[in-house]
């Protein structure tokens, strides 16, 4: 009996983040690119501009879809932490940043030219690694982790 090979996943991961000290203020941006065998590529470095979290996390976004570009990916799925980038990108009528406008536009026109993208929200202690390596750039260590709450009487 000749059973089909198993199908192979296609499809490239990116957890990206940003981090612009002060806010707004110097940015550093990172991204884990996972390649559908599973191979993990980390991207990390400061600007040269300065600006807001959000427009570091865009940022962030742009460098690692280029990446993919540059390494032949068709499939993507992104995860940020910011909901603001998700929801610009994920909804048509979400009332537009006029700042970030042509940093949104490119984001676009990146994710359209795979044949398949999106781009997801994930909680902040699960882009952790990312977050690491946009805060590394500008030579800050790992946020450290949250304080666990206390019941009140």
């Amino acid at each position: 009996m000749n059973l089909p090979a198993p199908e192979r996943p296609r499809h490239w991961t990116v957890y990206c983040d940003g981090s612009a000290m002060p806010n707004p203020g110097r940015m550093g941006i990172g991204a884990v690119i996972t390649q559908p065998d599973g191979t993990r590529h980390t991207l990390s470095q400061a600007t040269h501009t300065t600006g807001c979290n959000n427009e570091a996390e865009l940022r962030a976004l742009t460098l690692a879809l280029q990446a993919l570009h540059t390494r032949g990916a068709s499939a993507v799925v992104a995860y940020s932490d910011n909901s603001i980038l998700v929801e610009q990108l994920g909804a048509a009528d979400a009332r537009p940043i006029a700042r970030l406008a042509p940093l949104f536009d490119e984001a676009r026109a990146l994710l359209t030219a795979f044949e398949e993208a999106s781009v997801q929200w994930i909680p902040r202690h699960r882009n952790a690694e990312a977050d690491a390596l946009a805060r590394g750039a500008l030579g800050f260590g790992p946020k450290p982790p949250p304080k666990p709450w206390k019941k009140r009487r």
